[in-house]
């Protein structure tokens, strides 16, 4: 739970948690400072997600397209994706999935959601949500369709979880299946979530896995999803999702950002804030070096954090009240 103030310096960081700037920078000392300090209070987003096959065509490397044109050669027939993965594993399993920074999580939750609300999560993934939720005091319930994250998550949870925290709660099941799992009494505060971004990682072979979907089929299944998640959302509260554009086969940039944007309209959800989430480098230099001489691919290294109000702004504002900057027990920002 919330207790003393962060800092006192009298920066509009200090009066807001962060700068609530459109541009969001991970790369900043301070943000690396506060995501090690959940780390060190032993968050760990990434349990539960290893062996996940990756393989979007748009996001591999030229000796991918290679190794595949060598097999076509070879066997004489044409060789899908998923079948060169079986011949050569470790040129499209890729690792380092992506995780959903706790840093961005932790400014949602204060900047756009009523303390003691409810999360609603369509696309629970990771403990990271589920747990930064119940260390602010928030109510959480979301849905995933992998029972071996769902237990991952519960598992890191107990090993979290102090006396007076809030339970999170994650429930196994279809996204697509959201408005006959979610419990008849749920009405949410605030939608954050991240959906599947198509094919970029496929998290497994379930044919009720969006990441296993063509673009057209999974854009319909989201927007019926994001359609659910919107009508357990009270009038008057904020919605967010993160998303991130990917290439399709041929390389083209699909504009998933602009879709689910209209996918949200359809849903009754209306864009209020729109930003850009600077992401750390990592390794991109030395994969960025390999595939943009022979491709021109830009070396994407930002996520678009989408906010939409249903209903009245003004009804949303004041049932978030003022911007919450305690400090949560056991969280120390390293750079303190």
């Amino acid at each position: 739970m919330a207790q003393k103030p962060i800092r006192q310096t009298g920066t509009i960081a200090d009066k807001f948690f962060a700068s609530p700037f459109t541009v969001l920078n991970a790369r900043d000392g301070w943000w690396q400072a506060r995501k090690t300090a959940w780390r060190r209070l032993g968050l760990d987003s990434g349990a539960g997600r290893d062996g996940l096959l990756l393989y979007s065509p748009g996001s591999l490397p030229p000796a991918a397209y290679q190794l595949r044109s060598a097999a076509e050669a070879r066997l004489g027939r044409k060789v899908s994706w998923p079948e060169l993965q079986k011949l050569h594993p470790s040129a499209i399993n890729l690792t380092g999935t992506s995780l959903f920074d706790p840093v961005l999580c932790e400014l949602m939750y204060r900047w756009f959601s009523p303390a003691g609300g409810m999360v609603l999560d369509p696309f629970a993934g990771g403990v990271v949500r589920g747990a930064i939720a119940a260390k602010l005091g928030r109510s959480y319930w979301g849905l995933d369709l992998s029972a071996r994250q769902i237990a991952a998550n519960k598992a890191q949870w107990r090993r979290l979880a102090v006396p007076g925290d809030a339970v999170p709660i994650w429930k196994r099941g279809d996204a697509g299946k959201l408005a006959r799992l979610c419990p008849a009494d749920l009405a949410a505060d605030l939608i954050l979530t991240c959906p599947p971004y198509g094919d970029l990682e496929r998290y497994s072979d379930d044919r009720a896995d969006l990441s296993t979907m063509r673009y057209p089929q999974f854009m319909a299944a989201f927007e019926q999803i994001l359609k659910a998640a919107a009508d357990r959302l009270k009038p008057g509260r904020f919605a967010v999702v993160v998303v991130g554009d990917f290439r399709d086969g041929k390389g083209i940039l699909r504009g998933f950002p602009s879709d689910t944007i209209a996918a949200a309209a359809a849903a009754g959800l209306q864009l209020y804030n729109d930003a850009v989430l600077v992401t750390q480098a990592g390794s991109l230099p030395i994969r960025v070096g390999k595939i943009f001489g022979p491709t021109r691919k830009l070396g994407r290294c930002h996520q678009h954090v989408l906010v939409f109000v249903k209903g009245d702004p003004r009804r949303a504002m004041e049932a978030c009240g003022p911007v919450d900057v305690g400090e949560i027990a056991g969280l120390t920002d390293s750079a303190e």
